[in-house]
């Protein structure tokens, strides 16, 4: 079974990259271009799991944290960090904030989908069969 996963970026590109490895896995996608719009999706649709970036318009990733932490119905949604933050001590400081993990990037197209589904309970991970050749490659990512 596929997850929901909702992913909160501003960056086209990122955005791009992490909606096609998602679909090529069989996950169901929602977007969300700033904080502001994905608090609201989190909490009308109810995903299996958030990809935030941190730098966002309106209202950054530790703000989108902190605000869906607080919400009884959101606090158990796994929220993972995908970030060009990369300085000693931030993802001390991300996982301190209230994220459940981390993704540096750029995004490894190899490693991103299982980084992500090991905040999924099995039941939700990948339907296809990852080094299928039409899948494993990407190379329509």
């Amino acid at each position: 079974m596929p997850a929901r996963v909702l992913i909160i970026e501003d960056n086209p590109a990122s955005m791009e990259l992490m909606v096609c490895l998602l679909q090529a896995y069989g996950h169901t996608v929602l977007l969300a271009p700033d904080g502001a719009a994905g608090i609201a999706l989190a909490a009308s649709a109810m995903p299996d799991l958030i990809v935030c970036d941190v730098h966002l318009p309106c209202m950054d990733g530790y703000g989108v944290v902190r605000h869906l932490k607080k919400q009884a119905a959101l606090a158990r949604i796994p929220i993972v960090a995908v970030t060009a933050l990369a300085m000693v001590g931030d993802r001390k400081n991300l996982l301190s904030a209230g994220f459940d993990g981390y993704i540096g990037k750029p995004i490894e197209p190899t490693s991103f989908i299982p980084q992500l589904e090991m905040f999924l309970p099995a039941g939700l991970h990948a339907i296809i069969d990852p080094t299928a050749r039409t899948h494993g490659d990407h190379s329509d990512c």
